[in-house]
């Protein structure tokens, strides 16, 4: 019952086609499941938006091929439809990623955590989307290559995109019919729906005041533009379950069921731990299998703004500061001074923190905008973050060097970057040494801590690693 919707490169249009068709779902009162392949915060928004259901991320780097199989199973199990959108071009992976290859010869797999591995992973049928705009009949050559590059990946069909004419799709059906792929759905040129994005991609849903009536649109076109008799018996397709892979232990801390488990040692707390966690639109990069499991392992989530509010709540054991564009709210951060006291209040009581990316940036001295304009923070962290072109991007393989409220010195976690800023003065004693996935790659130091905090750039996963989430709330219970 799920169809992954899969791109022959970047910025063909995907995100568009997925949204296209899960709105036109909901219109016809169906319960949509809607998955992400990779790390990406923002395209889940939209997806939720649509669905009003938390759009779950599958990434095998983060977590595990086992996790993503039964993330999968575990919200897919109760909807009419699941459809699962791609990342980057189909077979777009990464070469090796050893200690998450659950069988020894998939050592050489060249596009671990691709949307072609993950829909091997599930066995689920594909659908490529590929953008017409500067083509005609090499559209046969590029269907053709795609479909006999992996037998085992099924390519159910196609969407073409930005089709300019009638003359123009005729074309394309001449130059596809010989290959009998069916053409699931044409978008015209003129159809095509522009959603804003700036530097790190598209704009977050808290800022778009129009996003209804896009959704509207989107859910009108997708009315017509799809082939829905053939669609709709792909999208009904069973899940089928796999059997467990050589190498994946059965003493796995992850359930098939509605619940997360925890680690067997664990004991959840007498009283619920309030986190306090930064959700508005500065901060609102959360995975929402983290925020579950958090939640099952006895946390109660305190959600709170950093832009408007005076000050934490009340009687708080823990601070979660997730990622998001300090940068682009600078003023009104630096602005609300009352907060940012309270924040440095309780760092300095030694409340347990947790703060990524965007929320190390909210920690620092100042940020830096990309004019050059320096804006006050919170100052718990002497460092800071200055914006630049410069992108960092990439997986990374981290080691604790040193203790934080989430890691012992010597873990290994994985995580991920995304940023375009960087911090003016470095750690003496850094909480990691991180490393990319390409065993070639320069081994860095990153992170600021202390026995009570955790600040880093790079973005983590609990489903892959649910002791961090059960470490973080037993210091909070301790200091409680």
């Amino acid at each position: 019952m799920a169809l992954v919707i899969a791109g022959e490169r970047s910025g063909v249009g995907k995100t568009t086609v997925t949204l296209t068709l899960l709105a036109s779902l909901c219109r016809r009162r169906s319960q949509v499941q809607s998955f992400k392949v990779g790390p990406d915060y923002i395209d889940p928004m939209f997806h939720q938006h649509v669905t009003k259901r938390a759009c779950r991320n599958l990434d095998p780097v983060l977590t595990s091929e086992a996790y993503v199989r039964q993330c999968f199973a575990r919200h897919s199990q109760d909807v009419n439809y699941a459809l699962v959108e791609g990342v980057m071009g189909l077979f777009d992976g990464i070469s090796s990623v050893n200690s998450h290859l659950s069988v020894k010869k998939q050592s050489q797999m060249t596009d671990f955590a691709s949307t072609a591995h993950i829909a091997r992973l599930l066995d689920l049928p594909v659908v490529l989307v590929i953008d017409c705009s500067r083509l005609s009949g090499s559209v046969a050559a590029i269907a053709h290559g795609y479909r006999s590059f992996d037998p085992i990946v099924n390519i159910a069909g196609l969407v073409l995109n930005r089709v300019g004419s009638d003359r123009h799709l005729q074309l394309l059906k001449d130059a596809l019919e010989p290959l009998q792929i069916p053409i699931l759905g044409v978008l015209r040129r003129s159809d095509n729906i522009t959603i804003p994005d700036r530097h790190l991609g598209l704009v977050p849903t808290a800022e778009l005041s129009q996003l209804d009536n896009l959704i509207d649109q989107l859910a009108i076109l997708g009315d017509t533009c799809f082939d829905w008799e053939q669609l709709l018996p792909l999208l009904k397709i069973e899940y089928r379950s796999h059997k467990r892979s050589e190498g994946e232990n059965s003493t796995t801390n992850y359930c098939m069921g509605a619940q997360l488990c925890a680690p067997t040692n664990y004991q959840l707390p007498i009283h619920p731990l309030r986190i306090a966690i930064a959700r508005d639109r500065a901060f609102n990069f959360y995975y929402q299998d983290s925020l579950d499991l958090l939640q099952q392992l006895g946390a109660e989530l305190i959600p709170w703004s950093p832009l408007v509010d005076p000050g934490l709540p009340e009687k708080v054991h823990g601070l979660y500061f997730g990622g998001g564009f300090p940068e682009v709210f600078a003023q009104e951060l630096s602005a609300n001074t009352a907060a940012m006291k309270s924040v440095q209040a309780a760092i300095q009581a030694g409340i347990p923190t947790y703060a990524e990316c965007g929320g190390l940036m909210y920690l620092c001295e100042q940020i830096i905008d990309f004019d050059g304009k320096s804006w006050q923070m919170v100052g718990a962290i002497p460092t800071n973050a200055v914006m630049g072109s410069r992108l960092t991007l990439g997986y990374r393989q981290a080691t604790a060097v040193q203790d934080s409220p989430l890691v012992q010195a010597g873990n290994i976690v994985w995580g991920h970057e995304f940023h375009r800023s960087h911090l003016s003065i470095m750690p003496t004693q850094p909480l990691f040494q991180a490393q990319g996935y390409d065993e070639s790659s320069a081994i860095i130091t990153e992170g600021w801590r202390s026995p009570h905090l955790h600040a880093s750039y790079i973005h983590l996963h609990f489903g892959g690693n649910p002791e961090i989430a059960t470490r973080f709330l037993q210091n909070c219970d301790r200091r409680g």
